[in-house]
């Protein structure tokens, strides 16, 4: 067992792969740029996709970082000793340079030589293969663990379990080494297999699982493996093996790199190193907001009837402050939509501890000073971050008393409160539903079964819909290569030049979304367009598309492409060396790529909209005809 911090735990990983031959770069912003198929960065590899596909990449072949990421598929599910909504993501990258033995023979030294984890508490997970997409199992995998474990005096026997649902009937089985199907060991953004859309890149991947030796609890199946959610195992890391692309016809087909995806979780292992299955006792930014809880509210978290609530208000707020750190402001849409939940469930659990509402807006400052030498931006930040905090908190009092007052009218009812009833109050009148459950609680009111399983059946219906809703809005993208979208994410540029003749240099990219039926870009502009302005920056960007400017790429240093006048969002990290993008001798911006090699190819730009975008930022949409 050995006592780790997370500043030290991510030290330590960069510096082990780069001295295998990886370049270290930074951590992309939480908000994906350039990546219309999510709403935020949810893993290291989002940010890469253009490069695992084929763009070169500046920075060489071998690539390493600690990545901020955030999920919100499971705020309301948020309360248990390991799972959070933002967590940092060890990752290293191959991009068509080593493979499997390599990738797992590392991470396998990293584990049990630098963090000096015990090889006996590691479980393995491999594919399984998928007959319906003609992708194979991943025998190869299979035979590098058996060498690994080998080394270490352990022998490592494989077997074959391919669903949690057969693992919990025929448990472990004397493995070490499981097959699992897609489900489990595929990985793309899309998921399985048959959900990805043509064009995605994603292949079988590797688990490696750590057995804290915890006592199985029966209630999640008769036995335990390692995919089970008892407690026993946590997921630390993930090798993905990225080699296969979809088609336009459903197949699949070899990516023309074989490249390596790996992300582990930086706290998981922190928790593993300590051998604590709590991430909120192991890890020390969580563990420092804890004891902010318990000193203001003069109570104690491991002897707490509430510890959910810690959990709860620890993580959230944690989440929030990155979040509008990285330009997330509380709102009723999309990103803002979701830091209003967080901060609204993280203020409902602070009153359950008795705490006022000032603590909210402290347990920001206390996750900037935790963060501080690992992303200074968020310390830099911490009153714009406090102010937005304290002006949700003082509306969510508002609308928390509002909501209360309706869901005591509903349950004076004799019918009793049903299934919509809940549903309506989580999501239109924004009461958590922690609270309607504990309000149901004080009132001796049982809630069925049948209820419970219509507001679950309800929620994940809205999110369905809400995530559907969101693949047409950001469908497609740039991630995919598609022609359209490379042609509009080429026109960006020309955009952003135009607009800064026209408008002036205080203008600013402040963010895009690409589809391959429009653009959308976001710029830094206080007043509304006139039409007049509309249409010389049209006329501007048709002139250089009829121009058919030769489009270069050009690898450089950062301070070379500054002096050179390129633009770039220079308030975010950079690696050592970027790409520039130059079109002619009008537009040169540090961007990732792809484009098209000539302005001509774009088509006709036209403008469909202006309008606002927030406090100082516009936006404007559109189309290539």
């Amino acid at each position: 067992m050995r006592n780790i911090s997370t500043n030290e735990l991510r030290e330590l990983y960069q510096q082990f792969f780069e001295g295998k031959g990886h370049t270290r770069i930074p951590s992309a912003p939480l908000v994906p740029e350039n990546d219309p198929t999510t709403l935020f960065t949810g893993s290291g590899m989002q940010p890469l996709v253009p490069y695992l596909l084929g763009e070169p990449h500046p920075q060489g072949k071998r690539l390493v970082n600690s990545q901020k990421s955030f999920r919100a598929e499971d705020i309301e599910e948020i309360g248990d000793n390991r799972h959070t909504t933002f967590f940092e993501m060890l990752g290293n990258w191959s991009l068509g340079d080593y493979f499997k033995e390599e990738q797992l023979s590392w991470i396998f030294e990293f584990l049990t030589e630098v963090v000096e984890l015990d090889p006996r508490n590691l479980y393995v997970t491999v594919f399984a293969g998928d007959k319906k997409a003609n992708i194979p199992r991943d025998t190869e995998s299979v035979e590098i663990w058996k060498r690994l474990f080998q080394e270490k005096g352990i022998e490592a026997r494989d077997s074959e379990l391919l669903t949690p649902q057969q693992g919990g009937r025929e448990g472990m089985q004397g493995g070490r080494i499981f097959y699992f199907g897609a489900s489990k060991n595929w990985w793309s953004r899309a998921g399985l297999p048959e959900n990805m859309p043509p064009g995605e890149p994603g292949g079988p991947d590797s688990e490696i699982f750590y057995d804290f030796g915890a006592e199985h609890n029966s209630a999640f199946g008769e036995h335990c493996h390692p995919n089970c959610d008892c407690g026993r195992f946590m997921e630390i890391g993930n090798s993905v093996f990225m080699e296969f692309v979809k088609q336009a016809d459903g197949s699949f087909v070899s990516l023309p790199q074989k490249n390596v995806d790996f992300g582990g979780g930086l706290e998981r292992m922190v928790a593993a190193a300590q051998h604590t299955p709590d991430i909120f006792s192991a890890v020390d930014p969580l563990r420092a907001i804890i004891e902010h809880i318990e000193n203001t509210t003069h109570t104690t978290y491991q002897s707490s009837a509430n510890k959910a609530s810690y959990r709860i208000m620890a993580d959230h707020m944690r989440a929030v402050t990155l979040l509008i750190g990285d330009g997330v402001a509380p709102s009723n849409t999309d990103r803002g939509y979701v830091v209003r939940r967080l901060i609204r469930r993280a203020a409902y659990h602070a009153q359950k501890l008795a705490a006022e509402d000032a603590i909210i807006q402290r347990l920001a400052n206390v996750v900037a000073d935790q963060y501080a030498s690992a992303y200074p931006d968020v310390k830099k930040q911490s009153r714009q971050v406090g102010h937005a905090i304290r002006e949700e908190v003082q509306k969510f009092g508002v609308s928390l008393r509002r909501a209360l007052v309706k869901l005591e009218t509903i349950l004076n009812k004799e019918s009793g409160i049903s299934g919509a009833e809940i549903f309506e109050l989580n999501t239109a009148h924004g009461l958590p539903l922690d609270a309607i459950w504990d309000r149901l609680k004080e009132r001796n009111i049982p809630i069925g079964s049948g209820v419970q399983e219509d507001v679950r059946r309800r929620i994940a219906d809205h999110r369905e819909k809400s995530r559907t809703a969101g693949t047409g809005k950001f469908k497609g993208g740039l991630a995919d290569h598609s022609e359209k979208s490379v042609h509009y994410h080429t026109a960006t540029h020309l955009l952003h030049q135009a607009l800064r003749d026209v408008l002036g240099e205080h203008v600013f990219q402040k963010g895009s979304n690409i589809t391959p039926e429009r653009l959308r870009f976001d710029f830094s502009h206080t007043d509304k367009m006139t039409p007049d302005q509309i249409q010389k920056i049209e006329n501007l960007v048709n002139q250089k598309i009829q121009e058919d400017l030769l489009v270069l790429r050009e690898e450089t240093t950062v301070a070379e492409a500054k002096q050179k006048g390129a633009l770039g969002l220079f308030e975010e990290k950079y690696a050592d060396r970027v790409s520039v993008y130059s079109m002619g001798n009008y537009s040169c911006e540090i961007c990732g790529g792809p484009h098209v090699a000539h302005t001509g190819e774009l088509g006709h730009f036209k403008i469909t909209k202006e309008e606002s975008a927030g406090a100082g930022v516009r936006r404007i949409k559109a189309v290539l005809e």
